[in-house]
């Protein structure tokens, strides 16, 4: 490996990697590992703790440890896991990058992960026979060009974030939040169970990196608000599955409670760990786009963890010298749970209020007073963002438009490819921009509203469903109904 850059200065010798000359493929286990290193120690070991979000008079330079359970600050104001940057800082942004694409898809563990592969701008202390991983992160990047051209994009992608081990991009902030615990637990700690409130796929995940930890878990469902694929997740994975007669929000409020009076973990986005490896994703398609950055990003909103985690991972990558310029942001709502739209339509964010959330078909993002709206709100300022919103109609009309050219969506990315295309139409975003739409779960998870879509059984007009053609077992009959959509 090369030395070195002049711009790192306080970089010391480190153990010697494998010869340079060797293939990967013939390196010894030990050799492959230490080919996973940085080439150079830094002389300032790499360390992350919990600091206040927006700090109340008095806590002004509070700093937190992450072995801590804590959820909030004294004054009862959201954390956030702040790195030291100047330790960060000490290695050369190409060192960074090339660190990253030697890891990248490996089975070396815990590198070959998505959000490990990036392990010292995640959990840096964490030792990595405590890492909880499943390979998640490593999701494509789908180049949507058909429906790019439909809707006016010369360079449309959808990062394919359901791609990964339970289905949803949850995936990316469990696997940091259990490895935590589970280093917390091995540590000494009263932990007995890890908890969440979920609207179906934060269960899907805690229940998965928990069984795969042998740590127990406990998820509050609001009762019938979620999918049978997401409902028999948790149940399979062992879970002690809690369904509850409200919605999210009462979920939430009933989970803080009993996390306040028993050894029970709190997993939900509240949580700031998380949001740690969901910021990977920014980095992941920044690597995948040979580390320039799209113009643009647009991501469904619901509790809006996932605005500032991706907001995070870009503006590490720019402080820390990887790229120059951050994305911008549009946030996509659905109409019946849009309390940032409300407040972004008004003109000012600063009017945001909570709302009770309108039952609609993109169910995970049925949130009408989401917990990270104050860091949504500085991530959607600081990358001139905007917020769009879609109807019933709308994001089921797209998603059955999408999957006719090759995507198989999910409520959700419907949600933001609606979105996506009223801002094109409005000019916000421009033919010439590359866009990267997030996808955050797989539509497998959610076949019944798509079974439902294309039967016609919604409470909206399909304009694009496709019915299945019943016809008796008779070759003419069957030619008929062939004629009858094709010309052959």
């Amino acid at each position: 490996h090369a030395a070195a850059p002049s711009t790192a200065p306080r970089m010391t010798a480190a153990p010697p990697t494998a010869p340079s000359s060797a293939k990967f493929w013939q390196l010894t286990d030990a050799e492959k590992y230490r080919s996973m290193q940085l080439p150079y120690a830094p002389s300032k070991p790499f360390s992350a703790n919990y600091v206040p979000f927006s700090p109340a008079k008095g806590e002004e330079g509070l700093v937190l440890p992450l072995d801590q359970v804590v959820y909030r600050s004294p004054s009862g104001g959201l954390l956030e896991v702040q790195h030291d940057m100047e330790a960060l800082g000490s290695v050369g942004p190409e060192e960074w990058k090339d660190l990253f694409d030697r890891r990248s898809g490996r089975t070396v563990w815990p590198y070959g992960s998505g959000v490990w592969s990036k392990k010292e701008w995640v959990l840096p202390g964490l030792p990595d026979d405590d890492v909880v991983s499943m390979f998640e992160g490593n999701s494509n990047v789908f180049w949507a060009e058909r429906f790019g051209k439909e809707i006016g994009l010369d360079d449309l992608w959808i990062k394919q974030c359901g791609n990964t081990h339970t289905g949803s991009f949850k995936d990316l902030g469990m696997t940091v939040l259990v490895s935590q615990v589970n280093n917390m637990i091995k540590s000494g700690a009263d932990i007995r169970a890890v908890g969440c409130a979920s609207t179906g796929d934060t269960s899907a995940a805690l229940a998965a990196y928990c069984a795969s930890a042998g740590i127990p878990s406990i998820v509050f469902l609001p009762q019938d608000k979620i999918t049978l694929s997401q409902l028999v997740q948790p149940i399979s994975n062992g879970s002690i599955v809690i369904s509850m007669d409200t919605d999210f929000d009462g979920c939430m409020k009933l989970i803080q409670q009993v996390v306040n009076e028993y050894p029970i973990y709190l997993a939900n986005s509240m949580n700031s760990l998380r949001l740690e490896g969901q910021k990977t994703t920014s980095v992941e398609i920044t690597q995948q786009f040979d580390w320039n950055v799209p113009d643009w990003v647009v991501i469904p909103g619901g509790n809006l963890g996932n605005v500032y985690a991706f907001y995070k991972g870009f503006k590490m990558m720019k402080e820390l010298g990887l790229t120059n310029k951050m994305p911008r942001f549009a946030v996509a709502q659905a109409e019946n749970a849009n309390p940032l739209y409300r407040a972004f339509a008004s003109g000012d964010l600063s009017n945001y209020k909570p709302i009770t959330a309108q039952t609609t078909i993109a169910s995970a993002i049925q949130i009408g007073d989401p917990v990270s709206i104050d860091r949504a709100i500085r991530a959607l300022i600081e990358c001139d963002g905007v917020v769009e919103q879609a109807s019933e109609e709308e994001m089921m009309d797209v998603a059955a438009r999408a999957d006719r050219t090759g995507m198989f969506n999910c409520p959700h990315t419907g949600v933001a490819l609606a979105a996506l295309e009223k801002l094109v139409q409005k000019g916000t975003i421009q033919r010439s921009d590359r866009v990267v739409v997030v996808s955050t779960a797989h539509g497998l998870k959610f076949t019944d509203s798509k079974v439902k879509y294309h039967r016609g059984e919604l409470d909206i007009k399909a304009h694009h469903m496709n019915k299945v053609i019943q016809v008796p077992a008779d070759a003419s009959r069957v030619i008929d109904a062939i004629r009858g959509r094709l010309q052959i």
